[in-house]
């Protein structure tokens, strides 16, 4: 008869990361919570940083807003994609914007913003206000993403409604996130939110962003780091180069 013998195979104990091996970048505190940083899992999304809301005659300048406030911020997310781009992180931007028929947008939006002189729809000095197609509704030049880079249309506030953002994160195992782009208080801080809430592990840069009022951006920043980062964790362009030049 045949003999069997018991298998002398050992079991391997499931690996995890060394503290070594852990990269942070330094922030409100240290990001990600476990530092498992790596180009492969984390991405730049660049939030809405269009002709209607950073240049002359776009829909916030339409509203009488000083759009040097939203401009500010273009510097500071050029050199953190130069960074990123470099080390071959994801990199995502979004546009907020509405088919031509207007059949995505809510008539209360429509109504809301034709109270404040930039009826959506209606011809503006770049074309018609908030119209996917139009010169205003397109991405500013010194930010322009590349030919790799995946753009996600939207057509409110934050990035996950009515896209197919969270998809793409998840394909592509994505689960850090790294925010810029505009207005602070209202695109970013609602795809912040969401994200948040849908398990992604966020990163606000706080130089990067921007509001139309001042006071509106800082009340948002210290928003997301009360008890203890209820939305994440805020740091800046030069911290974050800092340490992922540090890799």
């Amino acid at each position: 008869s045949t003999k069997t013998t018991a298998s002398t195979t050992k079991a391997t104990k499931p690996t995890t990361m060394t503290e070594e091996k852990k990269k942070y970048i330094e922030a409100s505190y240290p990001w990600p919570y476990n530092g498992n940083l790596t180009p492969e899992n984390t991405c730049l999304i660049v939030i809405d940083m269009q002709v209607d809301f950073c240049a002359k005659g776009g829909y916030v300048d339409s509203m009488g807003y000083d759009i040097s406030l939203t401009r500010k911020p273009i510097e500071p997310i050029q050199r953190v994609l130069e960074c990123m781009r470099s080390q071959g992180f994801h990199i995502l931007h979004t546009r907020e914007g509405h088919r031509p028929d207007l059949s995505d947008c809510p008539p209360n939006k429509i109504w809301r913003s034709k109270q404040i002189g930039a009826e959506i729809g209606t011809m503006g000095p770049m074309g018609r206000i908030l119209v996917r197609g139009q010169p205003g509704w397109e991405i500013i030049p010194e930010l322009q993403p590349l030919e790799n880079e995946i753009v996600i249309d939207k057509p409110g506030k934050g990035s996950f409604v009515g896209t197919s953002l969270d998809l793409i994160l998840k394909t592509k195992r994505i689960s850090n996130i790294v925010f810029t782009g505009v207005t602070t208080d209202v695109c970013v801080h609602t795809t912040m939110r969401d994200a948040n809430d849908m398990g992604y592990e966020c990163l606000l840069l706080d130089d990067c962003c921007a509001a139309t009022d001042p006071k509106n951006h800082d009340a948002a920043i210290s928003m997301i780091q009360k008890q203890g980062g209820v939305f994440g964790a805020v740091s800046t362009s030069e911290k974050l180069v800092k340490s992922l030049s540090l890799s």
